[in-house]
C-alpha cells in the first residue's frame, strides 16, 4: 500500500530545482525511485534535475536505447534505467535490475511497472502528470 506524502504544481522548468532539493530533503535515505507517466511528461527532466542536485559529472540523458546510464558523482555511481522497452520481468533480470535495485546507490527508473511486483523494499514512487503544455503536477508516494 502506498502512502501519497507531497504533491508539487511546476508552472515552470525552473521550478524543479526546489522540487528536486525538496524530494532529496524530504527522502534523505531512499536511493530507489520509481517514476511514472506518460510519454513527454518529465521523467527525464526530472531526473536531469535530481543529478545535478547530486553533482554528477556527466550529462543526464535518457536511456531509452541503452536502457541503463550510470553517472558519476561525488557521493558514487548513481544508476538511470529505462525500462519502456522491455516486455517481460525475465528480461530486467537479464539486465541486472537487483544488482542496481540492491546496490545502496541512487537508483532512478522510468517506466518501472514490469518489476514492480519483484522489488519489495520501499521505495518512493514519483508520478508526473501532465496539466497543461509545460505545467506538471508531480506527486510522491512512499511504500
Amino acid at each position: 500500500m502506498s502512502e501519497k506524502i507531497k504533491e508539487y504544481n511546476v508552472n515552470k522548468i525552473y521550478d524543479l530545482h526546489k522540487v528536486t532539493y525538496d524530494i532529496l530533503k524530504t527522502f534523505p535515505d531512499a536511493r530507489v525511485f520509481f517514476l511514472k507517466g506518460n510519454l513527454g511528461s518529465g521523467k527525464t527532466t526530472l531526473i536531469q534535475s535530481i543529478c545535478t542536485s547530486l553533482q554528477t559529472e556527466e550529462q543526464v540523458v535518457s536511456p531509452s536505447f541503452s536502457l541503463v546510464n550510470i553517472y558519476n558523482s561525488k557521493i558514487g555511481e548513481i544508476y538511470h534505467l529505462d525500462l519502456y522497452r522491455l516486455t517481460k520481468v525475465d528480461e530486467a533480470i537479464d539486465l541486472g535490475i537487483e544488482d542496481y535495485l540492491y546496490s545502496g546507490n541512487y537508483c532512478f527508473i522510468e517506466w518501472p511497472e514490469l518489476i514492480e511486483n519483484i522489488y519489495t523494499t520501499p521505495l518512493i514512487t514519483i508520478n508526473i502528470d501532465i496539466t497543461e503544455i509545460q505545467k506538471r503536477k508531480i506527486s510522491l508516494f512512499k511504500q
